[in-house]
């Protein structure tokens, strides 16, 4: 699954551009220009990809090389999109470049029954001489709607780079609001094939297979600067120096399909949360604009930074009946992922331990990590190892767990925080590759609106991926703005870098 986030933040970046003059290397620029967004809109900026079928039933400088820059636009710092053409003669559209899902699609003159593509450039294959007939049928399912339509083929124009003969999803349905409020028309996919509805060959891969790139490697730069023109840069073929400080550093792709690598420990301030301490999977995706995680880790932020989500009667619950049975457990040595199968709160077809998991199938039988006491169980047990590990008293302990129960975010996953406090909190760290990656909280809090009616937003997500895809962190726009990245596909792996 590719789980996709466009949610809250502050600036909405309009489509009106201009063409900057071309460099000695021959590559596009686009200016960008902004217009405040109130809060309203956020809701309805939020999707998960879920599922999608068709069919019947390294390093490397800007030179003298062949290099596409694309300019992305800025909205609400949480979807970030730029320009391409389809088609001969080039039929304008804007796309969010999303390494998080492999497909481009964009509306298609045939769609009739949906208000989105009345709001949104429409593709005209009748308009193209370079057009091709495939006509498949294809459907890919979000969290808040769905789009539908048939694959084609035409040329696809990215920066100054024309990858010829691409094949692409035109929609003709695209029911939900999210699509109509959408400031983008579609949507670029560049993970790996793995993951491509009907094993469409991606619009990256055909521009290696035909040499339109020097190396195969594409770096995103994503400028948080709100008092910025420029939204940031996406350029194929290499990495620009102007956009990072110092060196990247590198980890392997550990599963092709998402841009997925081996993530440590993620610390609060100066202190582990423990909930990684033996690795965790995460994945780099410029679709989600801010950072998921699991919700034992993202209540503890809560805690820490003031936010508010829901009270959860099962975590409170847990603690009263079962605290000190699972205090005594602990103490006594029982590993962390089998307490709750001892207590007999979680049961798995007969073996024990899980990692916590909110969406996830049931099992036939007993009770799965998607029950909720399960669920507040393996929470609670997590907090607790953490506060012994610190040789806190069990009281102390206790009331810790009670406060971060009132702490759960929110069934959407979102929770608010008081304006006033971003001086007060305490700086994040991700570790990737034994070094620190350190976000503060000018970096990881957002803001909209202006004066008394600002609102702050936790960059902070909570989703709860089952096994064997999680535990897994997905790295969003907040993180990928902060550090410049590259996607190196010739050496699959991945580079983090300071943003300039």
């Amino acid at each position: 699954m590719a789980w996709k986030y466009l949610c809250a933040s502050i600036l909405l970046w309009v489509i009106a551009c201009s063409v900057l003059p071309a460099s000695s290397e021959k590559l596009l620029r686009v200016g960008l220009k902004k217009n405040p967004l109130d809060f309203n809109s956020i809701k309805a900026a939020k999707a998960a990809r879920v599922q999608g079928k068709c069919g019947k039933g390294a390093n490397n400088k800007l030179g003298d090389s062949d290099t596409g820059i694309v300019s992305l636009k800025n909205y609400l710092d949480a979807q970030y999109y730029g320009e391409i053409s389809i088609g001969s003669p080039p039929q304008k559209f804007t796309v969010i470049f999303d390494t998080g899902s492999s497909n481009l699609w964009v509306p298609s003159s045939k769609c009739y029954f949906s208000i989105a593509c009345y709001f949104h450039s429409k593709y005209k294959s009748s308009k193209s001489s370079t057009y091709t007939k495939i006509g498949t049928s294809c459907s890919i399912t979000y969290g808040s709607g769905s789009i539908s339509g048939f694959l084609s083929q035409d040329n696809v124009g990215v920066g100054d780079l024309v990858v010829k003969d691409q094949v692409f999803i035109e929609t003709t349905k695209e029911p939900s609001l999210t699509f109509v409020l959408a400031k983008f028309d579609g949507l670029l996919g560049l993970g790996f094939q793995e993951i491509s509805v009907e094993d469409v060959v991606p619009v990256w891969y055909n521009m290696v297979e035909q040499g339109l790139v020097d190396e195969p490697v594409f770096s995103f730069w994503l400028n948080r600067d709100t008092n910025a023109e420029e939204g940031g840069e996406l350029i194929f073929g290499g990495v620009d120096p102007n956009h990072f400080k110092g060196k990247h550093t590198y980890v392997p792709v550990t599963q092709k399909g998402y841009w997925q690598f081996e993530m440590g420990d993620f610390l609060i301030g100066n202190s582990s949360t423990g909930f990684c301490e033996g690795g965790c999977a995460a994945i780099v995706d410029s679709g989600t604009s801010l950072l998921t995680g699991p919700t034992t880790i993202v209540t503890e932020i809560n805690h820490a930074i003031g936010a508010e989500g829901v009270v959860s009667t099962e975590c409170k619950e847990i603690v009263s009946q079962y605290g000190n049975m699972i205090w005594d457990l602990l103490v006594s040595g029982v590993k962390p992922d089998e307490v709750c199968s001892q207590v007999g709160l979680c049961f798995f077809n007969g073996a024990a331990g899980s990692n916590i998991e909110m969406v996830v199938e049931k099992d036939n039988e007993g009770k799965s990590s998607s029950d909720p006491m399960c669920t507040a169980c393996e929470m609670a047990v997590v907090w607790m190892q953490n506060q012994l590990k610190q040789k806190v008293v069990k009281e102390k302990v206790f009331d810790y767990v009670n406060q971060l129960c009132e702490k759960i975010p929110s069934p959407m996953g979102e929770s608010t925080i008081d304006c006033n406090s971003i001086s007060n909190m305490p700086n994040v760290t991700f570790k990737i590759a034994d070094k620190d990656f350190v976000l503060t909280p000018e970096q990881y809090i957002l803001k909209t609106g202006e004066g008394v009616a600002t609102i702050c937003v936790s960059g902070f997500l909570a989703m709860d991926v089952p096994a064997p895809r999680g535990p897994l962190w997905i790295l969003g726009d907040v993180f990928m703005g902060v550090y410049h990245t590259v996607f190196d596909y010739g050496n699959l792996q991945i580079g983090f870098a300071e943003a300039a």
